[in-house]
């Protein structure tokens, strides 16, 4: 089984009014559509150019900005999800601050061509995110999307610095991991990409990382950005030798589409030269004060 996805490399745009975004969004689907993707990721807090739309008083305050937010959550799921039923497309939408449980939460949403939602919760918080912006670590729970092609779960951004998410997902099923990501400098930057590619070894599967690029300098929260998106595997049999599977030029706007073979994931697990998932299987890894459960949530046609 085969999958073309694209992951972007998503500057953070600046639009005079909703219907503006809108457009912009959808020519971004459209391009990735054209270019054959079915599965398109976007890059966490990409959601954050909506701050455009706000007054200048409430652009210059990160707490007030994703307060402001909350108010266009529910237009900006709508908008994803006509897109995805248009396009036929599943869409991972860029991060967006949520409020839950009396404070506020980095959440990725998903949408598929019948409409239907699912979403995951950043775990592990940056101090910038946490000290600055207010936002807190999401309920323990890992969401497992099954599809006809296969599982994925979603790693966001520091997430995938940790082996904790990747590994309980990829037990449950799970064969590949999205991890969309924003950061500022090429050390932030690099380490997701290292995150990712050792992810895709523990686990003998597939990883694709999204960033934000380029400049916002009316965006105090995400003004600078710095990254470029990659597709990884383990370095294994009938896989590239340094599991790098496809990468684009750092800060270019655009799409990174590659396809994914699927049995080749399957084939690694079961005769690879190595057996890095099995073995992780033998390890134990969690967290001391909260149990992790999975949500399994169903994408299939």
């Amino acid at each position: 089984m085969t999958l073309t996805v694209a992951s972007a490399q998503y500057p953070i745009t600046e639009h005079s009014n909703f219907t503006s975004w809108q457009q912009h969004t959808e020519n971004w689907v459209k391009k990735a559509v054209e270019d054959n993707a079915s599965l398109l990721l976007f890059p966490e807090y990409g959601a954050m150019e909506l701050v455009s739309l706000f007054p200048e008083d409430v652009r210059e305050d990160i707490r007030r900005q994703v307060q402001a937010l909350e108010n266009l959550r529910e237009d900006f799921c709508r908008t994803y999800e006509a897109l995805a039923v248009k396009y036929k497309c599943i869409i991972i939408a860029p991060s967006f601050p949520v409020a839950d449980h009396g404070g506020y939460v980095n959440r990725a949403f998903v949408f598929s061509p019948t409409g239907q939602a699912g979403y995951q919760d950043k775990f592990f918080m940056t101090r910038f995110e946490n000290e600055d912006w207010g936002i807190q670590s999401g309920e323990k729970v890992l969401t497992l999307f099954d599809t006809d092609w296969g599982a994925f779960g979603i790693q966001i951004c520091y997430d995938t610095e940790f082996s904790l998410g990747a590994q309980l997902l990829c037990a449950a099923g799970a064969t590949f991991i999205l991890a969309p990501s924003c950061t500022e400098t090429i050390r932030g930057a690099t380490r997701v990409h290292i995150g990712a590619r050792a992810r895709a070894l523990e686990n003998q599967a597939y990883t694709v990382v999204s960033q934000t690029v380029g400049n916002a300098p009316w965006s105090p929260a995400v003004d600078i950005n710095y990254g470029y998106a990659a597709f990884y595997a383990t370095p294994d049999k009938d896989l590239p030798e340094e599991g790098i599977l496809a990468s684009m030029s750092p800060q270019q706007e655009g799409w990174l589409v590659h396809t994914l073979d699927f049995t080749k994931i399957e084939n690694v697990r079961s005769d690879g030269q190595v057996f890095n998932f099995a073995d992780t299987q033998k390890t134990t890894i969690g967290f001391r004060d909260h149990e992790i459960t999975i949500r399994r949530f169903s994408l299939r046609g």
